[in-house]
């Protein structure tokens, strides 16, 4: 799987990390779940993992040609907010060794690949219900 790095929103210490890949597919890299008032939030199926994010990251999708990175809807794949207005996120847990090769990742970050159609849907305003 090859990468394209999109952006990162880093502090000292942090980076959290956004990647477009070949596979029709964005990989979020971000900070591994420790908090167990977090996990127990989350029902984490097997071959699964979740990533604490900024909401901030999803800004560089514009470098992937979106209008917009704004989140406007809190729906899977992210999975909740925290009280620092982090997102959660959960999906499958980043295996591929070429695509982990071409990433720089702290131990106390992981990562995770969702199709690029979960995450540009979080974008679109909730219509509500159809009439």
């Amino acid at each position: 799987m090859k990468l394209r790095f999109l952006g990162k929103n880093s502090t000292p210490g942090d980076s959290p990390t956004l990647y477009s890949t070949d596979q029709d597919s964005y990989v979020v890299q971000g900070w591994k779940i420790y908090g167990n008032d977090l996990l127990m939030q989350l029902d984490v199926p097997a071959g699964h993992t979740a990533v604490e994010v900024p909401p901030e990251l999803f800004e560089h999708l514009v470098n992937d040609g979106l209008p917009s990175g704004k989140i406007k809807r809190f729906e899977a794949p992210i999975m909740l907010v925290t009280e620092q207005g982090t997102c959660v996120l959960q999906g499958p847990a980043m295996t591929d060794a070429e695509a982990l090769g071409q990433m720089r990742m702290p131990d106390y970050e992981t990562c995770i690949e969702v199709p690029k159609s979960s995450i540009t849907a979080l974008l679109e305003e909730n219509s509500g219900p159809d009439h």
